[in-house]
């Protein structure tokens, strides 16, 4: 059975809508945890599957994608163009643009 904080964390990742990223730390701020960003990764690259998370809606604090070309930037990046998402120059995405808000803070437990 996952942790409530790890729980959390999968909400707000599933939460991220289509045509909108989040970064590593604003998911684990959202979930509780402001210094979570590597639980965040862990999570993604632990559940990513099992529990059919948008994954690559999740990118860096500098909107960067942080995976490497053989652990699936491409896929990634493919993905966001795909939803509309666009990435300057030196491959950045600018956060102010796609960056996802939540109006209200996450609600868990439903």
């Amino acid at each position: 059975m996952a942790s409530p904080f790890t729980q959390k964390i999968i909400e707000t990742i599933r939460a991220i809508p289509e045509g909108r990223v989040s970064t590593y730390g604003r998911v684990a701020a959202l979930a509780g945890n402001r210094r979570g960003a590597r639980q965040v990764a862990r999570v993604l690259h632990s559940s990513s599957r099992t529990e059919n998370l948008p994954w690559h809606r999740v990118v860096n604090r500098e909107g960067r994608i942080s995976l490497s070309e053989l652990q699936g930037y491409g896929e990634q990046k493919r993905l966001l163009l795909g939803e509309g998402i666009r990435f300057d120059a030196t491959d950045r995405i600018d956060l102010d643009r796609f960056g996802w808000q939540p109006l209200e803070p996450m609600v868990t437990g439903r």
